[in-house]
Parts: C-alpha cells; sequence; structure tokens
C-alpha cells in the first residue's frame, strides 16, 4: 500500500482496559458517509459501539488495509506484531502514558483522521526482532522493542555464550540481557543503562542488566548479523520475554538465535520533526529525579490548569 492510497477497510485495536470510546466514535465521525469499512476484533465485541463490525481474531489481519491503534506502546506494539506478515499503515493513538510510538493525543484525533484522508502523512517503516529458540517454541516468536532473557527468580544468574554469525564472541552473566531494536533502545535497553540507536540506523544493541561477569557493557551490532544465545551449564533457568510478553523458559543447553528484520512495521507519520522533538523531551522527562505531578510546582499558577491537561498522558 503507497502512503497516498485509500485505505477500504480500516481495523481498530483496543487498549485492553482504558476506555476508549470517545476516540472511536471521533473514528466513527469521520468515516461516516466514505467507503471505509471499520472493524475490529471479535473478542472486543462487547466494548464496541453500532457502526464498527467485528471480524475473526485469525482473519483481522488479512482483512484490514490500516490500523488504528488506540492505546499506548504496548497496544501500538500489539497492532504491529499482528499484521508482521503482512504490515499496513499504523495510526498510534495515545491513550497510555509516554507513548513513544504515539504521535496523536485523543484531542488531536480529528484533524489528524482529515489529514489522513488526504494523504497528508509519510510512513516511517520500523525494524523488528524474529526470535526462534528451537524446540523451546516461543508463545511470540517477533518483537519490535526487544528480545529479553532474565533469570525467573532472585537466585542465581543468566549465563549465556553469545555468538555472532555463528563465530564465539564472548559470554554473559547477569541479572538479564537485552537484545533491542532501534525503537526498543529507548526502552529497558535505556533503563539498563544502554545507548539510544537512531531510528534510522540498521543496528540491534545487547546490553546486560546487572552484569557480574563476561560482557558488562553494550554491544551494538549491523542489521544482518545473527545474534545467538547459547545457555550456560552454570545458568539459572531464563525466561525470555518479547515486547514484555512471556515466550518461554530456556534451560542449559538451549540456544535462542535473533535476526534483525527490516521494514516489518509501518507507522503513519505527520510530522517526523516534531515527533522527534516530543520523544527528545519524554526522554528527558524519564531522567528527572521527579514524578509527572510533581512537576507542576514548577510551573507558575496561571499555567497550572493547561499544564494538568497535558501532563494527564505522562501521568503513571
Amino acid at each position: 500500500m503507497s502512503e497516498h492510497s485509500k485505505v477500504g477497510t480500516v481495523g481498530l485495536v483496543l487498549h485492553p482496559r482504558k476506555p476508549v470510546d470517545d476516540s472511536v466514535a471521533a473514528i466513527l465521525a469521520a468515516t461516516g458517509g466514505q467507503p471505509v469499512r471499520v472493524v475490529a476484533r471479535e473478542r472486543d465485541r462487547d466494548r464496541l459501539p453500532d457502526g464498527v463490525g467485528t471480524v475473526a481474531d485469525d482473519r483481522f489481519a488479512e482483512d484490514v488495509d490500516g490500523i488504528i491503534a488506540l492505546g499506548g506502546d504496548g497496544t501500538i506494539l500489539g497492532a504491529m506484531r499482528l499484521v508482521v506478515g503482512r504490515p499496513v499503515p499504523i495510526l498510534g493513538v495515545n491513550h497510555g502514558n509516554l507513548g513513544f510510538l504515539a504521535e496523536v493525543s485523543p484531542p488531536e484525533l480529528p484533524a489528524a483522521l482529515a489529514r489522513l484522508a488526504a494523504g497528508d502523512f509519510t510512513i516511517e517503516r520500523h525494524a523488528g526482532l524474529a526470535a526462534n529458540a528451537g524446540p523451546a517454541e516461543l508463545a511470540t516468536g517477533f518483537g519490535f522493542n526487544d528480545v529479553v532473557l532474565a533469570r525467573t527468580g532472585r537466585s542465581g544468574a543468566v549465563s549465556v555464550d553469545l555468538s555472532v554469525n555463528d563465530v564465539r564472541f564472548g559470554y554473559y552473566r547477569a541479572d538479564a540481557v537485552i537484545v533491542a531494536t532501534p525503537t526498543g533502545s529507548t526502552a529497558y535497553n535505556h533503563a539498563a543503562g544502554g545507548p539510544i540507536l537512531s531510528p534510522s540506523s540498521d543496528a540491534v544493541v545487547i546490553t546486560p542488566v546487572a552484569p557480574m561477569a563476561g560482557i558488562a557493557r553494550s554491544v551494538v551490532l549491523g542489521a544482518g548479523d545473527r545474534v545467538s544465545f547459547a545457555v550456560a551449564p552454570d545458568s539459572a533457568p531464563i525466561a525470555v520475554d518479547v515486547d514484555g510478553t512471556a515466550g518461554a523458559i530456556l534451560h542449559p543447553g538451549d540456544r535462542i538465535t535473533t535476526t534483525l528484520r527490516r521494514d516489518a512495521g509501518e507507522i503513519v507519520r505527520f510530522s517526523a520533526a516534531e515527533h522527534a522533538s516530543r520523544s527528545r523531551v519524554k526522554l528527558s522527562l524519564l531522567d528527572l529525579p521527579l514524578r509527572p505531578d510533581q512537576l507542576l510546582e514548577l510551573i507558575p499558577p496561571e499555567m497550572r490548569q493547561r499544564a494538568h491537561e497535558a501532563i494527564a498522558g505522562l501521568d503513571t
């Protein structure tokens, strides 16, 4: 689908808990009288108003020409995973917290839909990580943020041998090991002290969490590198998480391999520069020793009401 072609069937992916009724109503108002079908997955039937059709969960990815994801980054990542086999444009509407992937807030949605209908947008392409653990089948085998190897309890450590393109590279002994995409470099990788990768870079970053021995710093590798971890005999059981979703438990002797797949996801962008600027502000907020609501104390009283409304989306 080209970035200016018309969308025939729009799929909605809803946050599993947060109310998104106002945004759904805005979408229906914008598509009323237009040759556009609005659908959602069968699992969300009880949360949908008249005017939104449903399709079987296993047919959703085949039926939609584009997706509007109503939620936080987790909802947008889930939408991207749904259509990884045939990427379609996804518009993220931030009903979550910081929302690094979403460019549009609920009050901005009507104007965004008008620009979408006019073809006034671009597509930002995202790479993802395909993971394969062999006989230890993963519940989720593809992630757009990261693949994390973490110990399952408080005792022991993750002990794995790293190979890159089948060449032995070194080993990790740590609480966890993160393999992150450029998109995911601002998530757990950043919290663990890893570097932020440019969204335009073809790279992955591996960062240990609380390293005890072996490689103690982040390693940045190219997009074409095949990254493998062999679980060492002295390792505790390892829980594999893909984009925060439990994948499998690995034991000594098991192996997991990740490869980066370019252009695996498509995000709608109206202003890449403005989105990048907002993301830099959000990253700086993460480094402040204040909770978001405490920032209000630094703002003059006459501006606090506006600030309170703006910061509501940042409040955890």
